[in-house]
């Protein structure tokens, strides 16, 4: 039977890239996509699904969203013990080590010719690289990456006395612009906070960055040790605890993450940390100026990467595997990185896609969305071990038991290192 153009086309781009081969004909994969942010993502990713599918005729996705971050890996683990694994997946780049451990996944170098695979994995960024790579191996590709960054409402700013094109540049700053920015009512009753950061959801990504520019490195690289009580570490979340329970500028107890934005378009806060991927949902639906600044340094500047990377599963056969790798290059090739980073306001995952005219425009009449890309220069890996979600579940419940008061900052670490430690004990 003589193949399409389109279908020859597709065939030629699997074999320049280097793939084992082409999907045969009517090749399916189950696609599993977090949705975790705010905007019209779902619509987003099924405009790019069909795209693919029109340049890649003999392969079907089909996308079920999976909800948030956790739910997807919760509902990974549940289908691959249950036989019915996806084929590919987007899933949090710290679930890596998860994914490995429970022998879900196979890596990338598998699915691409050696001669291609070190250029293919050599063109992301390499801050994000160090949460997709273990043991000599490529387990995740990067596609909605992300940093963490201050959000600041300029209006507040001029309200307050402070110069609206000037974000906080360390935590003093910081510290001193949240109380101007704090407003009580005749009754002492708070109506805008100064600062908020989240602490539901991934408490402990958000505290990377405070502990990140303060010089603390939460994990080693083989996951198997975490430095939860060192003194810097400590220091890190005293100072969080004082922005609530002390100068009293940071809401107090746990702060919502999926609600976060919603305050700060509300001008209940006047400066928050999110991801950048909240970017976009941010320029949809703040009614003011606004500014995007990387986080404030104490020692040096800093934060965690964050986001997922497409994992393929060992379950799907040799063909879907094929597809699969495949689906993943197209997803993030650089105008399509570039298309995605406008689209959403997570960070293109390749310098290549900074240099598409696209992306070039975009930055031109929205320099803000090159704030994430440029903090990458001073990122650090997502905490990620083995065993991740309990470790960090350790990590997250002392946190939230500091930030609610029932237990001081120097105990809420030494109660998480013990309990991280004996999680990890059987993987030394």
């Amino acid at each position: 039977m003589r193949m399409s153009r389109r279908t020859t086309l597709a065939a030629t781009a699997a074999l320049l890239l280097g793939f084992a081969g082409p999907a045969a004909a009517d090749t399916t994969l189950t696609f599993y996509y977090p949705v975790a942010v705010g905007g019209p993502v779902t619509k987003i990713v099924d405009g790019m699904v069909a795209d693919f599918e029109k340049d890649n005729p003999g392969i079907k996705i089909k996308a079920v969203y999976s909800g948030s971050y956790q739910d997807t890996i919760a509902k990974i683990l549940t289908a691959v013990k249950g036989g019915d694994a996806p084929s590919v997946a987007v899933a949090l780049s710290t679930d890596m080590f998860t994914l490995i451990d429970e022998d879900a996944i196979v890596p990338f170098d598998d699915l691409v010719a050696k001669d291609k695979a070190a250029t293919w994995f050599k063109s992301f960024y390499p801050g994000f690289m160090a949460n997709s790579q273990t043991g000599g191996k490529t387990w995740g590709i990067p596609f909605q990456r992300s940093t963490i960054v201050l959000y600041w409402n300029k209006e507040a700013f001029k309200e307050a006395g402070l110069d609206p094109e000037k974000a906080p540049q360390s935590w003093d700053e910081m510290r001193a612009m949240a109380a101007k920015l704090t407003k009580r009512d005749a009754a002492g009753a708070v109506t805008q906070w100064g600062v908020s950061i989240p602490s539901s959801g991934f408490p402990y990504w958000l505290f990377q960055g405070l502990t990140t520019p303060n010089g603390a490195i939460l994990a080693n690289d083989a996951g198997t040790q975490v430095a939860y009580d060192k003194p810097e570490v400590v220091e890190a979340l005293q100072y969080w605890m004082d922005l609530a329970q002390k100068d009293k500028v940071h809401p107090p107890g746990i702060v919502e993450w999926g609600t976060t934005p919603k305050d700060f378009f509300e001008k209940k806060v006047a400066m928050m940390w999110t991801t950048t991927g909240n970017l976009t949902n941010v320029r949809a639906n703040a009614k003011f100026d606004f500014g995007v600044a990387m986080l404030p340094a104490k020692k040096k500047r800093g934060s965690p990467t964050g986001g997922g990377n497409f994992y393929v599963f060992k379950a799907a056969s040799a063909e879907q595997q094929k597809a699969a790798a495949l689906f993943a290059d197209w997803m993030t090739k650089p105008e399509r990185a570039a298309q995605w980073s406008i689209a959403t306001g997570y960070v293109a995952v390749s310098p290549a896609a900074f240099e598409t005219k696209a992306m070039k425009d975009y930055l031109a009449g929205f320099p803000a969305a090159g704030v994430a890309r440029d903090q990458l220069e001073h990122a650090v890996a997502e905490l990620s071990t083995h065993d991740n979600q309990r470790v960090a579940k350790a990590l997250n419940d002392n946190l939230q038991a500091a930030l609610t008061g029932t237990k001081t900052a120097a105990q809420a670490m030494k109660d998480a290192q013990a309990e991280a430690d004996r999680i990890l004990k059987a993987y030394k």
